[in-house]
């Protein structure tokens, strides 16, 4: 997986600035927040739910293996076929393959993460094949040529000047002066474009939410309906996913889904949910004729072998970037990555390696809030603070981080120093305070009160006053 996650604090820094970017950052706070605390409230069973989801998942991954071979068995038995890709290279070649055995000419995906992290578009055009993007927000990024910028809101970071902008752009078959200020204008357009697509294309690729083990059953949830499009009206379907989605049964899938539309949209269920399982019957009148699976490897399975494997419980419902101030100030194309925010300060150092992804696990302020709306309970910060051990330990970062922290194991290990130093740490800093709090600090530490006030220390350690409250009994 390519990233350029190692330019994140340059990246940061110009999206604190982008004014724009600052206004549609502003919907997820009104936006997804409120509606998942609203959906989480009207739902007593939801935390007996999330301990029943952690189960399921942590279950399913102690026995992938068993899992992902009994999946793979019920697709075949259904009359489709299931190939296994070790990285995004290969399973580009693999859908190539298939696209051109079955003579596909216009070809239509569904929304996937999977296939922007293997990046299929490009070995696809790579091979003499366009894919078209069907959901409206990778529709619009695709018109674009940017990578998605949320989960489940790829175009999230835009405002609908901009949107309509790009229309204007790249349809031209529409008059130039089409009115396009409002939302249903650029709906409107928009479907008339793709249902074209829909109609003559000959392949549909789309990823997956959970592969039920029992069945050879594939979940999309979708609130746009583009993916039963995709996957009904084209001869063939090819799903693309990672190996984690599986799950044992359908009652685990129906847990899961329980969970994830109340987690990322604030709502009950998603507007379609859908399940397939083969290809078409003899029987029945529309499907596609040829069903395929992709199942990606790509680190997965060193992933679920090492500390990091409670990350691969996460069903990618996008509540982790909701609530994070981090992401809540810089957007996801910040991050340099096709996943964002906490979780892919998670997994794509995972995918990518750290040397290659290292800021990103220390794009955090160990607020907690990702590990508290996870509704598989992902321990997220201690995932990121396991990132960041293996990074000192590999020496990298900065030489002045690596310089502090041995500075501080020092001073840890010699409790007169440690008290000495804390204590001036303390008195110091309210030489530069006004009315409790600090609006600029000096040099290099500058960065943090650019874009926030930082409040004043109380004058005194936290041992100090203990000594004091101790001395008055």
């Amino acid at each position: 997986m390519k990233v350029a996650s190692r330019n994140f604090a340059e990246t940061a820094a110009s999206a604190l600035e982008d004014a724009q970017l600052q206004k549609a950052l502003g919907v997820i706070q009104d936006g997804f927040v409120a509606k998942r605390a609203e959906a989480r409230a009207a739902l007593p069973e939801f935390d007996a739910l999330k301990a029943e989801g952690k189960a399921i998942k942590e279950h399913a991954l102690a026995h992938l293996d068993h899992y992902l071979e009994r999946f793979e068995a019920e697709v075949s038995a259904s009359g489709g076929q299931v190939h296994w890709a070790r990285d995004g290279a290969e399973a580009g070649a693999i859908v190539a393959r298939i696209a051109k055995e079955a003579g596909a000419r216009r070809i239509i995906k569904g929304k996937s993460m999977v296939t922007e992290e293997a990046h299929l578009n490009q070995s696809l055009a790579a091979a003499g094949l366009e894919a078209v993007e069907t959901d409206l927000g990778d529709y619009i990024m695709q018109l674009r040529d940017e990578p998605p910028s949320h989960l489940i809101m790829p175009a999230l970071h835009l405002v609908r000047g901009e949107i309509a902008e790009t229309f204007r752009e790249h349809h031209a078959e529409f008059a130039p002066d089409r009115p396009l200020a409002e939302r249903q204008a650029l709906i409107k357009e928009a479907r008339k474009v793709l249902r074209q697509r829909f109609l003559s294309a000959d392949l549909g690729i789309t990823g997956a939410n959970f592969l039920v083990a029992e069945t050879g059953t594939v979940v999309l949830v979708t609130n746009e309906g583009n993916g039963d499009l995709t996957t009904i009206l084209p001869k063939t379907h090819i799903v693309v996913t990672g190996i984690e989605k599986v799950v044992p049964t359908l009652e685990d899938a129906t847990t899961l889904i329980r969970l994830l539309a109340r987690s990322a949209t604030g709502q009950e269920i998603s507007a379609y949910t859908s399940f397939f399982t083969g290809p078409k019957r003899a029987n029945e009148p529309d499907g596609p004729e040829a069903f395929h699976v992709v199942l990606l490897d790509n680190g997965r399975s060193d992933l679920v072998a090492s500390e990091f494997h409670e990350m691969m419980r996460c069903i990618r419902c996008g509540a982790c970037l909701n609530h994070c101030p981090v992401y809540a100030a810089v957007g996801g194309h910040a991050y340099g990555s096709v996943y964002s925010g906490p979780m892919g300060a998670v997994l794509t150092p995972g995918f990518a390696g750290i040397d290659q992804a290292r800021p990103l696990p220390e794009a955090s302020t160990a607020c907690g809030r990702c590990a508290e709306v996870c509704p598989v309970g992902i321990p997220i910060p201690d995932l990121m603070r396991h990132w960041r051990m293996r990074a000192f330990d590999d020496g990298l970062g900065p030489w002045p981080i690596r310089f502090g922290l041995k500075a501080w194991a020092a001073m840890s290990r010699r409790p007169w120093l440690y008290r000495m130093g804390t204590a001036l740490a303390a008195r110091l800093p309210r030489l530069l305070s006004k009315g409790g709090w600090i609006t600029r600090l000096p040099g290099p530490f500058g960065g943090w009160t650019a874009h926030r006030d930082m409040a004043a220390p109380a004058g005194r350690t936290f041992q100090a006053q203990w000594r004091v409250r101790e001395g008055r009994r």
